[in-house]
C-alpha cells in the first residue's frame, strides 16, 4: 500500500543547493572572532559589531543567520553561545576548531567539487591526474597543521589502548605522519619506544615539531618520502595507518600493505584509521566521505570493514578487528600479522 503521510516537500533541495551559503556564514564568524566576542561577554549586535570592527546591519544579519543555523542562541535581543559552539568555536577554548578550516575549506578540496560531474562521468577527480596524492602536495602540510584539534583525543585513545611491551625497545613506524600526534602520543606513554615517521619533508618539519614540544624528539626519527618507494627497515612492531589507505584504490593499498607485512615483526601489528562505513555504505553520515575522494583523488574510496579486512587478509594477516572510537566519527582498524 502507497504510504501517502508525506506530502512532498522542495525543502531538503533548497537546504541542498544553499548549503555553501552555511559554510560561509562559518567562515566569516570565525574569520571576524564572532564566537569569542559573544563568549567573552558581547551580547548585542552593537557590541559584537563593535568588538569585530563590522557594521552593525553585517553583524545583525549574520548573527541571525548564525542563530538559524544553530550555532548560536537569540533572545530578547541578545545573543549567546550553544554548548556546541562555546567548546568548537570560541578562540579562548582548547578544543577550537575554527583553524580546521584552513584546511578543510582550502582550494584543492574545494575546487575538486566545482566539476564534480566530470568526475563522476571519469571515475575519479576532475582537478588533474593526482588530485590531492600528487608527490609533495602543499597542502599536507595545511592538514598537518590545521587539523591537530580533530586528531588529538583520537590519538590519545589508540596510545591508551595499545599496549606496548615494557621489556625491550619497540619500534613504531608512522606512515604518512603528518602532525605526528599519532606516534608522539604512543612515545609519550612508552618510554621504550622508537618512533620511525614518514612523510614529505616539508610535513615532517610539523610533525618534528610536535615531538620537540612533547620531549620525545631522541626517540623520534624522520623518513623523508613516500612510503610507496622509500626502503622500510625490518622488526617494527606497530605500524600506524592513520587517514592515509582511502586515499588510492584497492591493488595499490595490497601492495603497500604486503610492504609493511614483510616489514613487522612475527607478531606486530598495523593499527589503521578511517572513514569506514556499514556495508550499505549510506550509513553512518561519515560514509559521505566516499564522494570527497572521488571529488579529490584519482582512485581513493571509503572502503567497508569487510574491504578492509579482505585486502590485510590477502597480503597474510592473520585477522583484523574493528573498534569505535568515542566522540569519533571515524574507526580503529587493528591487523595482525
Amino acid at each position: 500500500m502507497t504510504n501517502h503521510s508525506e506530502e512532498p516537500s522542495p525543502a531538503l533541495f533548497m537546504q541542498t543547493v544553499s548549503g555553501y551559503q552555511r559554510t560561509a556564514a562559518l567562515k566569516a564568524a570565525v574569520d571576524l572572532d564572532v564566537f569569542t566576542a559573544i563568549g567573552e561577554g558581547k551580547k548585542t549586535v552593537h557590541e559584537v559589531a563593535d568588538h569585530c570592527a563590522t557594521s552593525e546591519r553585517g553583524m545583525r544579519i549574520l548573527l541571525d543567520s548564525l542563530t538559524i543555523i544553530g550555532f548560536i542562541n537569540k533572545e530578547n535581543n541578545k545573543y549567546s553561545l550553544t554548548v556546541d559552539s562555546s567548546m568548537f568555536l570560541d578562540k579562548r577554548s582548547s578544543l577550537f576548531l575554527g583553524g580546521t578550516l584552513k584546511f578543510l575549506l582550502s582550494p584543492p578540496l574545494i575546487d575538486g567539487f566545482k566539476d564534480l560531474t566530470s568526475a563522476v562521468i571519469k571515475g575519479g577527480t576532475a582537478l588533474d591526474e593526482e588530485g590531492t596524492t600528487a608527490k609533495e602536495h602543499p597542502e599536507w602540510a595545511t592538514f598537518a597543521r590545521s587539523m591537530v584539534p580533530l586528531m588529538t583525543d583520537l590519538a590519545q585513545w589508540i596510545a591508551k589502548n595499545v599496549k606496548m611491551t615494557s621489556e625491550k625497545p619497540s619500534k613504531v613506524l608512522d606512515v604518512a605522519a603528518g602532525h605526528g600526534y599519532f606516534g608522539v602520543e604512543i612515545a609519550k606513554v612508552c618510554p621504550l619506544v622508537n618512533v620511525v615517521a614518514i612523510d614529505w619533508l616539508n610535513v615532517l618539519k610539523v610533525a618534528q615539531e610536535t615531538a620537540q614540544a612533547a620531549g620525545v624528539s631522541d626517540r623520534y626519527k624522520l623518513l623523508p618520502g613516500s612510503v610507496f618507494d622509500v626502503e622500510l627497515c625490518e622488526n617494527y612492531d606497530l605500524v600506524l595507518l592513520s587517514n592515509f589507505l582511502h586515499h588510492f584504490d584497492k591493488p595499490t593499498c595490497e601492495s603497500l600493505l604486503k610492504k609493511i607485512h614483510s616489514s613487522l615483526t612475527d607478531d606486530g601489528r598495523v593499527v589503521t584509521v578511517e572513514f569506514v562505513p556499514n556495508d550499505d555504505r549510506i550509513s553512518p553520515v561519515s560514509a559521505e566521505f566516499a564522494l570527497l575522494m572521488l571529488a579529490t583523488t584519482p582512485k581513493g574510496d571509503a572502503y567497508t570493514f569487510a574491504e578492509y579486512d579482505n585486502m590485510f587478509h590477502n597480503v597474510g594477516f592473520s585477522r583484523s578487528e574493528i573498534f569505535s572510537i568515542p566522540k569519533s566519527s571515524e574507526h580503529v582498524i587493528v591487523s595482525y600479522k
